[in-house]
């Protein structure tokens, strides 16, 4: 980034050192005042008038209503009780109309123009207007330069003011990207720690089940049939390897460095692979596929393969012993149907409601964010439904 020139850093030291320049600027031109008055005819009267026309103007920007209405003031009563062009009024009046256009009120502006129309003609009268004994045309003449004068200086001033609008406008606007800016960070942040929960949720829920039921089988299983005890050692194996490898995959976002691992996102051609774990962990589904099959977006074939995931875990984990389960998946013409439903509990899943909490919440929020809908209650005649309908796009 190239070093900033010598006029950038007068503009970023001035404006941030306004009142300092002012106040210097305003002693400068008192002590020109006073001096010029001093080596003419000394009076206190010019003195004091010099002092109450360029003092307030240390205060143009801080206090520009204030400073220049005791400027307004002291120039009338200069024009009405001095003869002569005080020294430092050709400066201090112009100045002071220029600081109210540029940095008063809208009101005080208008105001202060009225007053400088009407100063600068009588102005141009009294003072330019004796010159070689003009006529009534030179008089109208001096009346009028001096009143566009002062007039062009309150022009000046609107534009200034204009731009220093359009800057805070702009610093506004920026202002309130940089809010909506953070609060996408904020939404993006929440959205992927929900993503991050819910996968966390699925994996291991699914894989925790099935270790379990394994694990049980094998315990039960292994005095008389030990051969069936190590089929199961070896099925919680393979679950805890494959969870496992779920878990740094998902977990490897949240690194800031060092090598991400990835891996495709399962959809409904691995159902076949899950409904065979389940069945290995006692559990019986039958599934049956209708419809010619239709390609899914990643999210949605995802969603498919964890809402029939969580579905039969909650089975597996509820229903109770020699539970079935039937899972269709249907290729519909414009959305893909979902239905998962077991006969285990009957009534009681009417009395004390299947746990799922996350589980199910997890289903709706991802069938929502695909455009699609999950219901989940009692089956007609006993059991348990979990339906869903997601849309192809």
């Amino acid at each position: 980034m190239p070093a900033p020139t010598r006029l950038e850093r007068w503009y970023r030291w001035s404006g941030t050192h306004t009142g300092t320049i002012d106040a210097v600027l305003a002693a400068l031109l008192t002590a020109f005042g006073l001096l010029v008055v001093a080596t003419s005819e000394p009076g206190w009267w010019d003195a004091v008038l010099v002092l109450v026309l360029s003092v307030p103007l240390a205060w143009r920007r801080t206090r520009v209503v204030p400073a220049t209405a005791v400027v307004a003031a002291a120039a009338f009563v200069h024009l009405a009780t001095v003869p002569t062009v005080s020294p430092v009024a050709p400066v201090a009046v112009p100045a002071a109309v220029y600081a109210l256009a540029a940095y008063g009120p809208q009101w005080a502006s208008t105001l202060g123009l009225a007053a400088a129309v009407a100063g600068g003609a009588l102005a141009g009268i009294r003072y330019l207007g004796n010159i070689e004994d003009r006529s009534a045309l030179g008089m109208a003449v001096s009346a009028v330069f001096v009143v566009v004068f002062l007039a062009g200086a309150w022009a000046f001033g609107r534009i200034r003011n204009l731009r220093l609008e359009e800057m805070a406008n702009l610093s506004e606007r920026n202002r309130l990207l940089e809010l909506e800016r953070e609060k996408e960070t904020e939404l993006a942040a929440l959205g992927e720690r929900t993503r991050i929960a819910r996968e966390m949720h699925d994996i291991v829920a699914h894989s925790l089940t099935v270790v379990i039921a394994q694990a049980d089988g094998g315990r039960y299983a292994a005095p008389q049939h030990p051969e069936e005890a190590v089929s199961a050692l070896t099925a919680i194996a393979d679950t805890g390897r494959r969870a496992l490898s779920d878990m740094r995959s998902l977990l490897a976002v949240l690194r800031e460095d060092g090598p991400r691992e990835f891996r495709v996102a399962p959809g409904p051609d691995d159902l076949d692979e899950l409904i065979a774990d389940l069945r290995g962990g006692g559990l019986d589904v039958e599934f049956t596929v209708t419809g010619p099959r239709r390609d899914l977006p990643a999210g949605t074939g995802l969603t498919v393969y964890r809402i029939v995931q969580e579905a039969l875990t909650n089975v597996l984990r509820h229903a109770g012993p020699r539970a079935h389960a039937r899972v269709r998946l249907a290729w519909l013409p414009e959305r893909v149907e979902v239905e998962i439903v077991d006969n285990g509990r009957g009534a009681a899943a009417l009395v004390e409601p299947r746990p799922g909490g996350q589980g199910l919440i997890g289903m709706a929020e991802r069938a929502r964010l695909h455009g699609g809908a999950v219901s989940a209650g009692p089956a007609p005649g006993g059991g348990y439904r979990v339906h869903a309908l997601l849309p192809y796009h």
